[in-house]
């Protein structure tokens, strides 16, 4: 049974950082894309970020690339989203996915599997 757990949401003030994790279980973790992405009140889906399997990362927005770094860990089955200046914008769900293809997609429809999401606060 696949499993994806985010960890490392919480109120933040503006300007400040938080780190997310995300480990995952079940699955070759090795080989997957991981993406993250994030959904406020009232909005859409968003797509943050993603890392394939080889390290090759994509970001939603140049804004988020600038803030926003995604790593990931394969001894430990698990991918980050180091989030600095952070604006009261970034107010979301965060929630990461895992993808078997092997170029990481901005797209919701291709992640086969989705954690529960932490939520994030950033205080103005």
């Amino acid at each position: 049974q696949v499993q994806l757990v985010e960890s490392g949401g919480g109120l933040v003030q503006a300007g400040g950082s938080l780190r997310l994790s995300c480990a995952a279980s079940g699955l070759t973790f090795r080989l997957y894309a991981m993406g993250w992405f994030r959904q406020a009140p009232g909005k859409e889906r968003e797509f943050v970020g993603a890392i394939s399997w080889n390290r090759a990362t994509t970001y939603g927005t140049n804004s988020l690339k600038g803030r926003f770094t995604i790593s990931r860990d394969d001894a430990k089955n698990t991918v980050y989203l180091q989030m600095n200046s952070l604006k009261p914008e970034d107010t979301a769900v965060y929630y990461c996915a895992a993808d078997k293809g092997a170029v990481p997609s901005s797209a919701s429809a291709v992640y086969d599997y989705w954690g529960q999401g932490t939520q994030v606060t950033v205080s103005s």
